[in-house]
């Protein structure tokens, strides 16, 4: 396990917004791409099992990555990239393709081990140490074993993941479901929650939801796609973002 610097070098940029403990009582983040740089190598495992299987046809690339499979289940962000290339495929040639992209990802991880976005974590820590809830909510099946890897665990409140919501049939992000539920275990209402997302499901989810703030966390030319989803707020990089540590 590594961390990450700040997405931008230099001092810490202006805040954009204060997560009053008087205002909210829980921080739901989602986690690859926002507590660690995970995001990269589901990127790289997806696109490693598209060559393999499509060798003639063009790479994922980021866009079609965060437009059509970022923060959602991976069956379902599958589906609708091959549906958005004009690409048909049977239920169980798709089943076979997710489950190949997911063993790809955790040889990755085994090779990589998780990066540690720096900033995001001390915005983890400082809801803590300001007596907000945090809760992880995240599509991924791999979350026990990243936040593990990247030493979170004892960080996190509540994590609903992938096998979370297989178990209770929640649909995946853009739908609510799954934000709705971690704010449920962490005993506060979605009013008194703020969603802390960098892909454009998870930000649409938050909206839907009635969450009280929505912070999208920008990646290279994704700011615009975030506020469209429903973002009250995007920042480059979480140190934008803090807890009044010690204020009521």
């Amino acid at each position: 396990m590594t961390t990450s610097p700040a997405r931008r070098a230099g001092t810490d940029p202006p805040v954009a917004a204060w997560l009053l403990p008087s205002r909210f009582d829980a921080v739901l983040f989602d986690l690859d791409g926002v507590l660690t740089d995970t995001a990269t190598l589901h990127l790289a495992a997806w696109r490693e099992m598209f060559a393999g299987y499509a060798p003639q046809a063009p790479a994922i690339s980021e866009e079609e990555y965060r437009a059509h499979i970022d923060g959602k289940p991976r069956e379902v962000g599958l589906r609708a990239f091959l549906d958005a290339r004009g690409i048909d495929v049977p239920e169980g040639v798709l089943r076979d393709l997710a489950a190949h992209k997911d063993r790809l990802f955790r040889a990755l991880l085994d090779e990589r081990g998780p990066d540690v976005i720096a900033s995001s974590v001390e915005l983890l820590r400082q809801a803590r140490a300001g007596g907000l809830r945090t809760a992880v909510v995240t599509a991924s099946r791999n979350a026990a074993v990243v936040l593990d890897r990247a030493g979170l665990t004892a960080l996190v409140d509540v994590l609903v993941d992938g096998r979370v919501a297989a178990a209770l049939h929640l649909p995946g992000k853009p739908d609510p479901a799954s934000f709705l539920e971690a704010a449920h275990q962490t005993g506060c209402t979605p009013r008194r929650c703020v969603v802390v997302e960098d892909a454009r499901a998870g930000v649409a989810a938050g909206r839907a939801g009635g969450f009280g703030l929505v912070v999208g966390l920008e990646r290279p030319g994704s700011s615009a796609g975030l506020l469209a989803a429903g973002a009250d707020v995007v920042v480059a990089d979480l140190a934008a973002v803090r807890v009044p540590v010690g204020r009521r």
